[in-house]
C-alpha cells in the first residue's frame, strides 16, 4: 500500500527541499511585485526590490501581510494574475467584517487537491477508501479541499456536506465509509449519535479521520478514537493560502507535515516580528511559493505554534508544526490573564465531563466575569441540586488550577447546548472591548 501520495517530494533531503525553496521564491517574488500592487507598495516603503530576494533566508527582508491588508484590499486588490484567468474563488467562514476572497487558478487548484491527497494517503488511503467528506461545500475551502484531494487518491468520494446526521449516518453505514473528514466536534457529535441509535465503534468501517477548521485537544482526540473506534488526524489549512492541506498529520500523530515544496513557514514574535528560533512558541507565518491567483508573501496567521525538524518515523523530511496553541490576536485577557479554550476543554475531558460547553465573558462594574456552560453526560444527570453543586464545585477548582482564575461553573441537562455543524461557537465575550 502506497504510503506517501508524492514521495520523491515528501522524502525530499533538506538540500532539495531548500533548492525548490530558493527557486520558487525568487520567481514568486517577481511575480508578485509585477502584478500586485498593494505588495509592490509595501515593498516599495520598506525599500525591497525583487532582486534583493534570492535564496530563502532572505524572505525576512519582506514586509508582513495581515488579515487588514486582506481587507484593505478586497475584493481584487491583491491578485497575481488577469481575473480571466481566474476559476474559482473561496471564502472565509468567518462572519465579522469584510469577508476574505481568495481566488484560484485552475492550477492553483490542482496543487491544494494535491496537498490534500498527500494527507488522505497520510492517514492510509488509497483506490479502496469510501471517504465521506462532511465539510461544509460552497464557499467554505473544507468541501472542496478534502473533494478534490479524495478523487486524486482514487477513493470514492461522499460529498455529504455538513449537517442532516441521520443522512450522514445512514451513508456511512450503508456505503461503508472508511475515512471521516469534518471539524473535530461535528465527528464529536456524529459519535454521540450513533451511540443514541445503538450501535457500537465496531459496527461502523471506518478506520481514520481527518479533522480540522477548529482548534481540538489531544483528549478530545482521544475521545472521537473512542467514541468512533478510528484514529483521528489533525489537518491545518487557512482560505488566505489556498485552504485544508497547508498541513497535515501522518501516523505519528505528533504534528503536522507542512507541504514545505508549497508553503514556507516562519515562527515570529508576535510583538516584535522578529523571526524565532526553531522550538520556540511564536506566531505562524506563511508565505505561499508557488499561487498564482492569490500569492500572499509573509502571511501572519495569528495562530500560536512550535515548529520542529526533528526526524519522523513516518519518512516524511517536512518540518512539522504543533497543533497552534491558541491565537495571538482572539485569546481571552480575563483580568490580566491569558485563556485559552482549549484549556477549559482540557480540564472538562481530565474531569471525565463531555466537550460540550460555551464560554460567556462580561464586564460587570468594571471587573471582567467568566462564566462556563457545560453539558452533563445523560449518565451524569441528576435531578438532585447537591449532586450538581458538588461537581460544579470540583469543576471550579480544577478550573481555577489550571488558568489562574476562578470561573463560575454551570452543569446543564444533556442536549441544551446548541450543537454546531460548522465551527463550534465556543466563546460568547459581551464585553465592549473595541
Amino acid at each position: 500500500m502506497a504510503k506517501y501520495y508524492q514521495p520523491e517530494i515528501e522524502t525530499a533531503s533538506r538540500e532539495e527541499i531548500i533548492a525548490i525553496q530558493n527557486e520558487k521564491i525568487r520567481k514568486q517574488v517577481k511575480h508578485v511585485y509585477e502584478n500586485v500592487a498593494y505588495y509592490r507598495d509595501l515593498m516599495d516603503k520598506q525599500g525591497v526590490k525583487p532582486e534583493d530576494i534570492q535564496t530563502i533566508d532572505d524572505i525576512k527582508k519582506l514586509p508582513f501581510l495581515t488579515k487588514s491588508d486582506l481587507r484593505d484590499a478586497y475584493p481584487y486588490g491583491l491578485l497575481g494574475t488577469d481575473l480571466k484567468n481566474c476559476v474559482r474563488i473561496q471564502s472565509t467562514s468567518g462572519t465579522t467584517g469584510k469577508r476574505v476572497v481568495a481566488f484560484y487558478t485552475q492550477q492553483d487548484i490542482e496543487l491544494w487537491e494535491e496537498c490534500c491527497a498527500r494527507a488522505i494517503v497520510a492517514v492510509g488511503g488509497n483506490e479502496d477508501d469510501v471517504c465521506q467528506v462532511c465539510y461544509g461545500y460552497g464557499l467554505f475551502t473544507g468541501g472542496p479541499g478534502l473533494n478534490g484531494g479524495s478523487h486524486k487518491v482514487g477513493c470514492l468520494t461522499l460529498p455529504m456536506s455538513s449537517g442532516n446526521t441521520d443522512r450522514q449516518i445512514q451513508f456511512m453505514m450503508d456505503l461503508g465509509a472508511t475515512i471521516l473528514c469534518c471539524t473535530p466536534s461535528y465527528a464529536a457529535y456524529i459519535g454521540e449519535s450513533l451511540k443514541e441509535k445503538g450501535y457500537k465503534p465496531e459496527d461502523n468501517k471506518l478506520k481514520a479521520g481527518i479533522f480540522g477548521a477548529e482548534p481540538w485537544t489531544e483528549e478530545m482526540r482521544h475521545n472521537i478514537e473512542e467514541s468512533l473506534g478510528i484514529k483521528a488526524y489533525d489537518i491545518y489549512g487557512l482560505t488566505e493560502t489556498s485552504g485544508p492541506g497547508v498541513s497535515f498529520e501522518c501516523e505519528e500523530q505528533t504534528g503536522m507535515h507542512i507541504n514545505e515544496d508549497h508553503f514556507y513557514a516562519e515562527i515570529i514574535d508576535p510583538e516584535t516580528g522578529e523571526v524565532l528560533p526553531e522550538g520556540e512558541v511564536g506566531e505562524l507565518v506563511f508565505t505561499s511559493l508557488d499561487k498564482e491567483a492569490f500569492p500572499l508573501l509573509r502571511y501572519r496567521t495569528r495562530d500560536l505554534c512550535v515548529l520542529s525538524r526533528k526526524p519522523c518515523s513516518c519518512g516524511r523530511t517536512h518540518v512539522k508544526m504543533s497543533k497552534p496553541m491558541g491565537r495571538s490576536d482572539d485569546m481571552l485577557i480575563i483580568r490580566g490573564v491569558n485563556v485559552f479554550p482549549s484549556q477549559i476543554e482540557t480540564v472538562l475531558l481530565n474531569e471525565g465531563f463531555t466537550p460540550n460547553y460555551q464560554i460567556i465573558v462580561d464586564r460587570v462594574n468594571n471587573t471582567d466575569t467568566i462564566d462556563i456552560n457545560i453539558e452533563l453526560a445523560p449518565e451524569k444527570y441528576s435531578d438532585r441540586i447537591k449532586d450538581i453543586q458538588a461537581m460544579e464545585k470540583g469543576l471550579e477548582a480544577a478550573m481555577r488550577t489550571m488558568l489562574g482564575i476562578g470561573p463560575k461553573v454551570h452543569l446543564v441537562a444533556p442536549k441544551t447546548i446548541v450543537r454546531s455543524e460548522g465551527k463550534a461557537v465556543r466563546v460568547i465575550d459581551n464585553r465592549k472591548l473595541h
